[in-house]
């Protein structure tokens, strides 16, 4: 196991009997472990409710006389013992699915990403690809990958979410205190704090470096609060995805150049750079500027550091691609390109880009040109990224532009519902985690029988419901806000009906109106007679994203009308919390981006493999995941000239599935025992076929041995510090 640091901070006193819960508390392998949650929820479950799941806050306030009475009572010690036990497994395995499968490759794996969705208590992501990049850390931990990660320590984090009496969006900042956070300081041989300092025009800027392991990968956080800073420069990696050029640059710095400088402060020496977006390529720049300085030419310098990168692009719209104007790059690197062995043009055309209007500095293209390892995110994206990007190869054809796929997967055990989980294990195995991304493994879903796979269902429905009424009852106590607002959070939810969820960042490709755009005719189908519909929304569009916000409004409207009878609800606040509620409480998982804007898309997956049918446009992951029998399609696999044509056409298709298949389905009833036998089969289906094939399991392989492998063998042994 990789680690860069010998002392946990020390906070706690803890009696010596379960001292061992601060150690726990460090390492986020508790995230995907329920049990080890379970220890914490048992010594007092209405404080780790008040920590927000936070074990380092939590034994910080939690009292001495419950540590001291749970420190005597022999069934909490026996847990204790097990979690204990396997959690030192997992640390210190016999063997690794990596060391058996590659037992000769040497060398580290350095995964950069702008955000990093690891668990609500840390909000230093803003939504699905930084979801994405927590669930590859905790995948190529569990397969024993020699992978460090480097990302930001966001001080302010990402913002708390409310909605005015008119839907209007309010981002309220968040500020994070290390010493609540299971974050740890690297220190030098002197305990002072471990620093590395950046070019910035007319100065540089020091940048303290922070660490939290996950399961067996530490992930490398940059903070820019360091005091021999300028109050502005403190500022820098303040908060995510700022809008302000000049803000957006310098932070892109940090993570690239800042970054390779990080790992080889501590000694690191990756064989592989992966670049998860292209936010963090100017790392290139700085690889390149360490063989350079070594006396390599630059020609050379590039082709190696190219060999040895891997990018994974996420953006199948041009407008979404981090770009710079011209005269901003030339201000923030006319030191550079000289130490480069180039002039001001050839540096500028490593990712110089044509617009109508202008020219700009393309960070997706530095990062293509700079990686020969290049992938889109589904088969669908694939397709979109050799089309946009094809003009970097114009000698080629579109489909031999060198951008393969590799479709996103969700790691499993920080999703799956725990009463799923157990249902698992009695049924297909105690291995079967070792074994999910193995479809015949699933072929044995139908072991489970109907009535033990329907109440643990209607138990996850129900527990989400209660979890959206106490919500509302804690808006109204302390938030003092009007009444309507409290029904629209959710306090006349019915846990038996039909419950559809939707739930993702408020961009408006995602049209989350399209199932409001025919309010009456779904005024119908939500007051069924009998056979009641409620949709549950939840999303954030960023603060600067207007289109987004107003769309917020224009849902959260229509959703506070007496008319839909409490059963349209927006939930305030979106994160990892919430959507674990939603993925695994829901009947169905409703998508309807515009296609074929839809990268990839993983919330969708997350519903499925806890037995939720997923109702969505063929774009993104979908496309690959749907077999006509794991749920339904809206729309056809094809696109539009006239977006309001091809909104029309999805919008009809939507509502007469809802008519015609979805609601009666899910209302039949075997009249011998009640159970919905043909939506349980639906259930299965979704179950059976996408967890193996949309899996992180499967994912992290994939980039292993399709990636990973081919960079790593192209730099043996793994390439020294310059």
């Amino acid at each position: 196991m990789l680690s860069f640091f010998t002392d946990l901070p020390n906070h706690f006193s803890l009696p010596r009997r379960i001292n061992r819960l601060g150690e726990l508390a460090y390492n986020l392998w508790w995230t995907w472990h329920p049990d080890a949650q379970r220890l914490y929820r048992h010594i007092d479950f209405a404080l780790w409710e008040a920590t927000y799941h936070n074990p380092v806050q939590f034994l910080k306030q939690v009292s001495r006389a419950r540590l001291s009475a749970v420190a005597a009572d022999r069934h909490f010690l026996d847990r204790y013992d097990a979690v204990m036990r396997a959690f030192d497994e997992y640390l210190h395995p016999e063997s690794t699915w990596f060391r058996r499968s590659y037992p000769a490759v040497e060398g580290h794996i350095a995964y950069f990403s702008t955000e990093f969705g690891l668990h609500e208590t840390l909000p230093i992501y803003a939504g699905g690809l930084g979801v994405l990049s927590g669930d590859h850390l905790k995948e190529a931990s569990d397969l024993g990958l020699p992978l460090v990660a480097v990302g930001f320590f966001y001080t302010h984090g990402y913002f708390t979410q409310r909605l005015s009496d008119d839907g209007w969006q309010e981002a309220l900042p968040v500020d994070q205190r290390y010493d609540d956070l299971p974050i740890i300081p690297l220190t030098d041989a002197d305990g002072q704090p471990l620093t590395v300092s950046v070019e910035l025009p007319e100065r540089d800027v020091q940048i303290r470096l922070w660490t939290i392991q996950v399961g067996r990968v530490p992930l490398i956080l940059l903070d820019s609060d360091v005091p021999a800073n300028s109050p502005a420069d403190r500022q820098l990696t303040a908060r995510l995805y700022s809008s302000e050029l000049d803000l957006r640059i310098s932070q892109e710095i940090i993570l690239g150049i800042g970054g390779v400088r990080a790992l080889r402060k501590l000694g690191c020496k990756p064989a592989v750079w992966h670049m998860n977006e292209g936010h963090s390529a100017f790392l290139t720049l700085e690889r390149i500027r360490e063989k350079v300085a070594a006396g390599m030419a630059f020609e050379q310098a590039a082709r190696e550091v190219a060999r040895s990168s891997v990018f994974t692009t996420h953006t199948p719209v041009p407008a979404g691609n981090d770009e710079f104007p011209i005269w901003l790059v030339e201000r923030y690197f006319a030191r550079l390109w000289p130490e480069l062995g180039l002039t001001r043009d050839q540096f500028l055309n490593l990712a110089r880009r044509e617009h109508g209007w202008g020219e700009t500095f393309s960070m997706p293209i530095l990062a293509l040109r700079l990686a020969e390892q290049r992938n889109g995110v589904s088969e669908l994206h694939g397709q979109v990224a050799r089309k946009m990007w094809h003009f970097l190869w114009p000698d080629r054809k579109e489909n031999e532009v060198p951008i393969t796929h590799i479709t996103n997967g969700v790691h499993v055990d920080t999703w799956l519902a725990r009463r799923l989980a157990l249902l698992y294990d009695h049924y297909l195995g105690a291995d079967w985690r070792e074994r999910m991304d193995d479809p015949a493994l699933w072929e044995q879903i139908d072991r489970i029988p109907d009535a033990e796979l329907w109440e643990v269902h209607r138990h996850l429905k129900r527990k989400l419901v209660a979890y959206l009424r106490e919500r509302a009852r804690k808006m109204w106590l302390e938030l003092r806000v009007h009444p309507v607002q409290v029904v629209a959070s959710g306090t006349l939810l019915d846990p038996y009906a039909l419950t559809i969820g939707f739930a993702r960042r408020f961009a408006t490709y995602k049209r989350a109106s399209l199932v409001l755009s025919d309010f009456e005719r779904l005024l119908g189908l939500l007051n069924r007679p009998n056979m009641p519909v409620q949709i549950i929304f939840a999303g954030k569009a960023h603060p600067a994203d207007e289109p987004g916000k107003r769309l917020i409004q224009e849902v959260y409207r229509k959703v506070k009308l007496a008319e839909n009878g409490g059963r349209l609800v927006f939930v305030e606040d979106y994160d990892m919390n919430l959507a674990r509620y939603l993925v695994q409480g829901v009947d169905v998982w409703l998508n309807t981006p515009r296609r074929p804007n839809e990268a990839s898309g993983t919330s969708g997956m997350k519903a499925a493999i806890n037995g939720v049918p997923n109702f969505s446009v063929l774009d993104g992951w979908w496309r690959e995941g749907y077999n006509g029998r794991n749920g339904w399609a809206i729309g056809e696999e094809r696109e539009y000239d006239d977006p309001a044509e091809q909104d029309a056409a999805d919008a009809e298709s939507l509502y007469t599935l809802l008519e015609n298949e979805i609601i009666p389905l899910y209302y039949q009833r075997r009249a011998s025992d009640g159970l919905p036998v043909e939506w349980l089969a639906r259930m299965r289906e979704s179950i059976r076929t996408v967890t193996p094939r949309f899996s992180t399991r499967r994912m992290v392989k994939e980039y292993v041995e399709r990636l990973y492998l081919p960079a790593m063998r192209a730099v043996e042994p793994p390439e020294a510090t310059a």
